[in-house]
């Protein structure tokens, strides 16, 4: 199967990290990471998902944490600086970031956030995030995914 390149890997191609796009079924009355999971054979823990979320404070940032878990808004607004914090609503995704809700990802936003990566990420070899369209996740390393997307490695749940 032909996989069309995504903003997200010819940015990656830029910067020489390595990564595979890896497709799969999207089912447009389950965008959770717990589908893509299961898609993928994976183990749900190593599938993250990325949360746009605006703080009192700091306005804007993201949150990349594992798939079933839920950002705690508390530890989100304390490593961003913020006294409370939100997710944005659905309609602010894609103006804000150029990406639609099941195909967000930390690499590649119209312009650049403050990212928080969760601290479980260092546990794999690898992880999975949106390669910015529903249907195609990138597998790489956390390294290199906290490296592109100048992310921070915290507790957010």
């Amino acid at each position: 199967m032909k996989v069309n390149k995504t903003n997200v890997a010819r940015l990656l191609d830029k910067a020489k990290v390595a990564y595979e796009l890896i497709p799969y079924e999207v089912d447009e009355n389950d965008l959770s990471a717990v589908h893509v999971a299961a898609s993928l054979g994976e183990d749900i823990d190593c599938v993250f998902k990325t949360l746009v979320l605006h703080g009192d404070k700091s306005g804007y940032f993201v949150c990349v944490i594992p798939g079933e878990h839920e950002v705690d808004l508390k530890l989100a607004a304390k490593v961003s600086g913020n006294k409370k914090c939100d997710l944005i609503p659905m309609k602010e995704l894609l103006p804000l970031t150029g990406y639609i809700r099941g195909g967000c990802s930390p690499i590649g936003m119209k312009k650049h956030f403050p990212t928080y990566i969760h601290k479980t990420c260092l546990d794999f070899p690898f992880i999975y995030v949106s390669a910015g369209i529903r249907g195609l996740q990138i597998k790489l390393a956390p390294q290199d995914l906290i490296r592109e997307a100048r992310a921070e490695v915290a507790t957010l749940f």
